[in-house]
């Protein structure tokens, strides 16, 4: 913990995770203060093993290793949205399980996002594209060179959202109004 003008600057790290059953995004971000730092994202494939348990092994080990090496503080994932297919939702759902398995095996804090809470968190619309979520990590992280797979993006921005929320999943309002009153630091 630093001391900045007599106030307490508390560090953590942030993991996010996009689950997925085929490609599987992480981000992990250094939070101090209100300045976040990329500490490195990328995505988990997962095609190429056969059999959903298969699988789901790997996204344990693979999500284990990512909380050992960056020793997560939080974990922030996306919540699955709804689809017609319930086959693909129980298997996502089943990734997403294993995903906090890891963590909570760890007693690391979990909280979940929906999928347009995330997009308007970073972008400030709900109903932004992948690209769109990309484009503005890529000026609010100072990222070089965006990945191939925006799955690492997303879970990114799941991180960057969770760090926007101060780590407590919420509804708000949707005015400009309410906005303007919660986050005045972020009005010009």
């Amino acid at each position: 913990m630093a001391l900045v003008k007599d106030k307490a600057v508390q560090e953590k790290i942030v993991l996010g995770i996009d689950p997925g059953t085929s490609v599987m995004g992480y981000g992990v971000l250094k939070v101090e203060g209100k300045k976040l730092s990329l500490l490195q994202f990328g995505v988990i494939h997962l095609k190429k093993y056969v059999g959903h348990e298969l699988k789901l092994k790997k996204i344990f080990e693979r999500v284990t290793s990512i909380i050992e090496e960056f020793h997560p503080d939080e974990v922030a994932l996306e919540a699955p949205f709804y689809g017609k297919n319930v086959q693909s939702m129980l298997k996502l759902g089943r990734a997403q399980g294993v995903a906090m398995s890891a963590a909570l095996a760890r007693e690391i804090p979990i909280t979940e996002y929906a999928p347009k809470k995330v997009k308007q968190s970073v972008t400030g619309n709900g109903n932004a594209s992948k690209e769109q979520v990309a484009a503005m990590l890529q000026t609010l992280l100072n990222i070089k060179e965006l990945p191939k797979m925006l799955d690492a993006t997303d879970a990114l921005a799941v991180a960057v959202c969770h760090h926007f929320q101060n780590g407590q999943a919420q509804t708000r309002s949707a005015s400009w109004k309410s906005f303007i009153s919660e986050n005045p630091g972020r009005v010009k």
